[in-house]
């Protein structure tokens, strides 16, 4: 079994009464289950909503006995879509409750994962970052589309309006998977756009160079000190060679 060093963080924004962001990882058949959630603000009850998501996750994965992990993904988003969206529905409000949604497995050298919303997960390796999801956002769909550039779409008052959310009937995720080599030293980062939203790729790229325990701290430090305007939360995996898995909260 692969061993990595992992390091997770959530925290509330400066102006916020409750953090919307959640965060977990769990050993789940032999391999190690990434989640981190961040419930969305427009919508009912955010922070109760990626608490739950969370839930669900761990207890929808576990439980599959699909052996094809990639296909356990899409079933557990599938079946946790479908556990949000009665559970919103039971409520007397009747409030739609919404969240991002980012899963990465590990197991036997190869990473699966998915992703709905604007959370990310990133690969770092050879001192090269690399985003393997796609922000599922208005503006990243008028960027696709070449309606604007990169440089317009920095600071757009509209950055953080959703096109795709968990909770939401029919919700289209991204799924895929990549073999990792053995040897390599690589590492990963799941964060929520309370991270990216202040901390340019450029910048998590310089970041990442250093161990886990000092990209910990030059996360947190770098978004407070920028006002730290949103909760802000990751995971950090980082590809070690000794026999143990480590974990610090």
């Amino acid at each position: 079994m692969e061993q990595y060093l992992i390091k997770k963080f959530t925290a509330k924004g400066s102006n916020k009464a409750a953090n919307e962001d959640a965060v977990e990882t769990v050993f789940v058949d032999g391999g190690l289950l990434c989640i981190l959630c961040d419930g969305v603000g427009a919508d009912s009850e955010p922070e109760v909503a990626s608490r739950i998501t969370i839930t669900a996750v761990k207890n929808l994965f576990d439980a599959s006995k699909q052996s094809d992990y990639l296909e356990r993904i899409k079933e557990t988003f599938i079946d946790t879509n479908d556990f949000l969206i009665k559970y919103s529905n039971q409520k007397k409000d009747k409030l739609p409750m919404t969240t991002t949604l980012d899963l990465l497995y590990i197991k036997d050298n190869i990473a699966y994962w998915g992703h709905i919303g604007d959370s990310r997960i990133y690969y770092f390796r050879e001192n090269s970052l690399r985003q393997l999801t796609k922000d599922h956002t208005l503006i990243q769909k008028l960027i696709d589309e070449g309606y604007l550039t990169l440089k317009q779409a920095t600071n757009h008052p509209s950055g953080h309006i959703l096109i795709r959310a968990l909770g939401k009937e029919n919700a289209e995720a991204d799924f895929s998977k990549m073999r990792l080599s053995h040897s390599d030293h690589h590492k990963f980062l799941l964060c929520s756009d309370g991270v990216t939203g202040l901390i340019s790729d450029a910048e998590l790229q310089e970041i990442l160079k250093y161990d886990s325990e000092n990209i910990q701290s030059k996360i947190i430090s770098l978004v407070r000190s920028r006002g730290a305007i949103d909760d802000y939360s990751f995971i950090l995996l980082e590809k070690v060679n000794n026999n143990d898995w480590k974990e610090n909260t």
